[in-house]
């Protein structure tokens, strides 16, 4: 059965980079057509699709978070990694990684627990 799971710092200042691992196990991130995707859902709003990295490698972002925005892989330790670059008070949130088979994941995919970052200085 695969598991998904969020990892990385909960407190990160104005200005510098969060970066999250999802480490995926009972089952490869790279076969089986799916994509693996980070999602966010700040307080008290609804949960935002921030990009996605394919079974293949391929890369994908929201056009509003491209520009601050990296996903990358390491298929060594089964893992995917989110950075999230110049970050704000607007980018606390819970970060969620996921599977799916669409590019775009919904809000019925499979989900880690989700971890909570908190922008603050």
């Amino acid at each position: 059965q695969v598991q998904l799971q969020e990892s990385g710092p909960g407190l990160v200042k104005p200005s510098q980079t969060i970066s999250l691992t999802c480490t995926v196990s009972g089952g490869s991130i790279t076969t089986g057509y799916y994509y693996w995707s980070w999602i966010r859902q700040p307080p008290g709003k609804g949960l935002e699709w921030m990009g996605a990295i394919s079974y293949s490698g391929s890369t994908y972002y929201s056009p509003s978070l491209k520009s601050r925005t990296s996903i990358f892989r390491d298929t060594s330790k089964n893992q995917f990694i989110l950075q999230l670059r110049s970050v704000t008070p607007e980018d606390t949130a819970v970060y969620y990684c996921a599977r799916d088979v669409s590019r775009v994941a919904g809000p019925g995919a499979f989900r880690g627990k989700g971890t909570l970052v908190t922008v603050s200085s």
